[in-house]
């Protein structure tokens, strides 16, 4: 079976608009939660998010082609750009201003995860319909707002022809497209994927949509930066972010024969469905631990082989807690011996831009010996007894580590990366 790597990284988030500023926030526990500035919330009970900050699309993308996007595509451009630099897999520019890739464009595909499409497009267009009737609605309403599109506009981006894919597993997406794209590089169907998820959801509407769930953190607006405390016993909810996370993924022997630099070993993948209720997930923590298991048989490791795992970690009173139990159930008594953290508690829950996120974060901690902390952890729920790596950053070796993604619907999925030897 092929082996899949990761040879590059890029990554718009709420804690930094590149790799390394990402990597910094998180060794630094810097938190990316802020006051609302998309929109006025002078009606809502939720006025804070992760949002996006000093972000101009026009330094990634044409001017021309950026303002056909809704801003979730251009986060999972922008991202793509990145990781394609940081992989050496983008020509210069040619007459027209763009850049292809280096690799078979046949040969080379996009798999990428998005949860809710584009919410900007979509209000900004319904607006215009209740105020002023269907002949002012904007022309490209729909080609901006589908789910599928982020992954098309990287397609037509930069000139790759081979499968170009959009997982839709709500908050699962991101992890869930990486594992797509292991699949179709091991089954020989590609060499190179840009893979990752891709958000921007920070609108009334879905803000609004969340509260109305009560689904986000309310009780700490005045105080954004503490608002998100996964495994805490303070806890209220998540807090909405958004942004990208895009890996290059290769065939190893793809990545050899080109020279290119080896980041991580994309090593396993496993998903599952709980079959339980539409938002929340199964309490006892039996679904997503099938998931485990199937990314450990994947990966053709044992439990005790995993150093790190990077959690779901939403910060929601039900999330939390299940979490601990999966972990107890599929990894037994090692639950109690590796470290645990969530990066959502930096960076806001980034829905389907959270797996990519997610996935970088692992990698990083595997290149620099470190583990990402849980910050706001201040008062630890008795339920969750587990090593969340509290407030601060910990030094250590990782050899193996794991990242996953719970999602509205009962989706789970897991991925295993591995320090490349």
């Amino acid at each position: 079976m092929r082996k899949v790597v990761v040879t590059g990284m890029g990554v718009i988030s709420p804690i930094g608009n590149s790799v390394e500023e990402f990597c910094t926030g998180i060794k630094t526990g810097k938190s990316g939660v802020g006051p609302i500035t998309l929109f006025d919330t002078k009606d809502f009970d939720v006025t804070i998010a992760a949002e996006i900050k000093n972000f101009d699309p026009n330094q990634w993308i044409d001017r021309k082609d950026s303002r056909k996007m809704a801003r979730f595509c251009q986060f999972g451009v922008a991202a793509a750009t990145q990781a394609l630099l940081d992989a050496d897999l983008l020509h210069e520019p040619n007459e027209e201003g763009q850049r292809r890739i280096k690799s078979d464009p046949l040969r080379t595909g996009v798999v990428m995860g998005n949860g809710m499409g584009g919410f900007d497009v979509v209000g900004e267009s319904y607006k215009k319909l209740f105020e002023s009737g269907p002949r002012r609605i904007l022309p490209l309403t729909i080609p901006m707002m589908i789910p599928n599109i982020a992954a098309g506009n990287i397609s037509m981006v930069f000139g790759t022809r081979g499968p170009a894919y959009t997982q839709v597993t709500a908050c699962a997406a991101g992890t869930d497209a990486l594992g797509q794209a292991l699949d179709l590089i091991r089954s020989n169907r590609c060499d190179v994927i840009i893979s990752g998820g891709t958000e921007a959801d920070i609108t009334p509407f879905a803000v609004g949509g969340f509260q109305m769930l009560k689904a986000l953190s309310s009780k700490r607006c005045s105080e954004p930066e503490k608002a998100s405390r996964p495994f805490d016993a303070d806890r209220d909810g998540f807090v909405l972010g958004e942004g990208s996370g895009v890996l290059i993924l290769e065939s190893e022997d793809h990545a050899k024969a080109r020279g290119a630099r080896i980041l991580a070993e994309l090593m396993g993948y496993g998903s599952s469905a709980d079959a339980y209720h539409i938002t929340a997930p199964d309490p006892e923590g039996t679904g997503c631990a099938n998931a485990v298991r199937a990314a450990l048989a994947d990966a053709g490791i044992k439990p005790e082989d995993i150093q790190y795992y990077n959690a779901h970690g939403t910060s929601t009173e039900i999330n939390d807690p299940t979490e601990t139990r999966m972990l107890k159930i599929s990894l037994g008594d090692h639950a109690r011996k590796i470290k645990i953290s969530s990066t959502k508690s930096m960076t806001g829950h980034c829905i389907a831009g959270g797996g990519g996120l997610e996935a970088i974060a692992c990698i990083l901690a595997i290149r620099d010996g470190f583990y990402p902390p849980t910050i706001n952890l201040e008062n630890p729920d008795p339920e969750c007894d587990l090593d969340y790596v509290p407030q601060k950053a910990q030094q250590g070796d990782i050899n193996i580590a794991m990242s996953g993604s719970l999602g509205f619907g009962g989706h789970n999925g897991m991925v295993i990366l591995k320090k490349y030897n």
